[in-house]
């Protein structure tokens, strides 16, 4: 009784404070629909520049949470500058493949550098933190934006080249060469790689496949009927559903999320502005990423790398940075008219 009631009063404070992220992702919502799209995308380099100084601020002065030192103590909450990069990131790439004509080989591989780099040096910073899950969403939105702007896409047959003869090189070591990987690359990040490649193995996947598999079609119960998951109401959500809700839980979810993102694919598709098209194909690209990622972690299909479930997942930082998100996707009062 005494483990079910504190389970309970955990759960409870940790609803209420989401709700408060909601209310406040909601107001952000409403002021950004005022904002002009053209200030905005111009403003995306200085934007860009500030979070990449956020991201050196938190190595020095951040708090350390489950071996990550990710977030900014601000008294009252704690602030990932990891999750803001998303949105820099997204708006940064936006407006520099928006703009860019080239006309030879040289603009293309500055054109290429460039972005490179723009992508690189957030990725270096929260490598450091370290929050694998944030790097991987910054180079799947950097490709998408790339494919899309002016560049050839040859480029993209020998930039998969080469990754491919990376983790080729990486796999064979990993494999059969362990102790040169580890002198080139030392053993901290050896070890981190090492987690994330046994997949489907540890306490947590094995709890949530447990509470995935053993889920009722239909319960209500805040308690998780015994079935304890490490940080269930973050990386292991959708498991939770299953603890609190059932089967018909996750299906409600899962229904949830399809109709948001035919919705979101839609206006995608109706947006006429470059700048803004590309700002949604890296939001689109972040959210149904994070769904997918999400759920496959809870079924041990991918590595636990802290990925949250959109809306679903606790977390000021990341409700917040979606909400930042949809306040500049959905089209103001004032575009409205002009397509009127």
């Amino acid at each position: 009784m005494y483990h079910a009631k504190f389970i309970t009063d955990i759960y409870q404070n940790l609803f209420e404070r989401q709700c408060l992220w909601f209310g406040i992702g909601f107001v952000i919502l409403l002021i950004c629909r005022y904002i002009p799209w053209k200030k905005l995308i111009n403003l995306s380099p200085y934007l860009y520049l500030i979070n990449v100084i956020l991201l050196i601020l938190v190595l020095f002065i951040g708090d350390s949470v489950n071996g990550s030192k990710a977030w900014i103590d601000l008294k009252y909450f704690s602030f990932q500058p990891s999750e803001l990069m998303k949105f820099s990131l997204a708006l940064y790439l936006a407006h520099f493949c928006s703009q860019k004509k080239l006309h030879n080989l040289k603009e293309e591989i500055m054109f290429l550098f460039k972005g490179f780099f723009i992508v690189l040096i957030p990725s270096i910073l929260v490598f450091l933190e370290p929050d694998t899950g944030a790097i991987l969403f910054y180079f799947l939105m950097s490709l998408i934006l790339l494919w899309n702007s002016p560049i050839k896409k040859r480029w993209f047959f020998f930039i998969s080249f080469l990754i491919f003869s990376v983790l080729l090189g990486f796999f064979y070591c990993y494999f059969y060469q362990k102790d040169l990987l580890i002198t080139l690359i030392g053993t901290s990040f050896f070890y981190r790689v090492d987690r994330l490649l046994n997949l489907g193995v540890g306490m947590q996947i094995e709890n949530a496949k447990i509470a995935l598999g053993s889920a009722p079609l239909i319960r209500f119960s805040i308690t998780e009927t015994g079935i304890y998951i490490p940080e269930s109401p973050t990386d292991f959500a959708f498991a939770l559903t299953s603890n609190v809700f059932g089967f018909l839980g996750n299906v409600v979810i899962l229904l949830c999320f399809f109709l948001i993102d035919c919705f979101l694919l839609s206006l995608c598709q109706k947006e006429r502005k470059k700048s803004k098209k590309l700002f949604f194909l890296a939001f689109l690209t972040s959210f149904i990423s994070n769904q997918v990622i999400n759920i496959a972690m809870n079924l041990g299909l991918f590595p636990i790398i802290g990925v949250p479930l959109p809306f679903i997942s606790y977390g000021g930082s990341s409700t917040i940075v979606l909400f930042l998100f949809l306040g500049f996707l959905f089209p103001s009062k004032k575009e409205r008219k002009e397509k009127d």
